[in-house]
């Protein structure tokens, strides 16, 4: 059977949580629950780091700002390792050239990164964190089913990824005014932090 839906839903969690799709993967693997995952994605110092890297996400991505900056330090890790993922599967499997997976993976990360990082652009223009619990709890539980509902039944779980996608980019588009205004207080922050004389004027005396 084909490895492309697997590799698609992947890619899409990927780019929501990637160290939650290499521990699940990893662990259902390793439980013997699928031969799909291959046996790097196995190995306990992998799993370890997976692990770890998680929880340190898991903290990150429920503060009000600092999940942003989370979210602008993984633009290339989570593409990335999206295709890594996805290459391996495909390598394991056979079905299907590894270049070709690992652009299914990486590019399909990259797009729900967008629409992860976006939104959370949105949310933070409201000044409670409770938005950011909430939504990054709910992204959290999805990754998982998502991933638990792939390694049973790939096809229907491909298919809730490209709708949640699709779901994803169309919400984002009417959200651009939020993403807006939290671009301009982050810029006015950061002017606000500069020191005395440190931009283009100078005081006078």
């Amino acid at each position: 059977m084909s490895v492309l839906p697997l590799v698609f839903t992947s890619g899409w969690a990927s780019g929501i949580n990637a160290y939650a799709v290499v521990l699940l993967l990893g662990l259902f693997g390793a439980a013997g629950l699928t031969d799909e995952v291959p046996g790097s994605l196995q190995r306990t110092d992998v799993l370890v780091a997976a692990g770890v890297l998680f929880l340190l996400e898991a903290v990150a991505d429920k503060i009000p700002y600092v999940d942003s900056a989370w979210d602008a330090a993984h633009t290339v890790v989570r593409p990335v390792s999206g295709a890594v993922v996805a290459a391996l599967l495909a390598g394991g499997s056979g079905s299907l050239p590894e270049l070709a997976a690992g652009a299914v993976g990486g590019s399909t990360a990259l797009l729900s990164h967008l629409v992860k990082a976006g939104t959370r652009m949105a949310v933070n223009t409201s000044p409670e964190p409770f938005s950011n619990i909430g939504v990054s709890l709910a992204e959290d539980l999805g990754v998982a089913g998502i991933v638990t509902l792939a390694v049973f039944n790939p096809v229907a779980s491909a298919v809730v990824a490209g709708v949640l996608l699709v779901l994803g980019l169309v919400v984002l588009a009417f959200m651009a005014s939020r993403i807006r205004r939290f671009l301009r207080r982050r810029a006015r922050r950061r002017e606000e932090g500069r020191p005395a004389g440190a931009g283009g004027h100078r005081p006078r005396g």
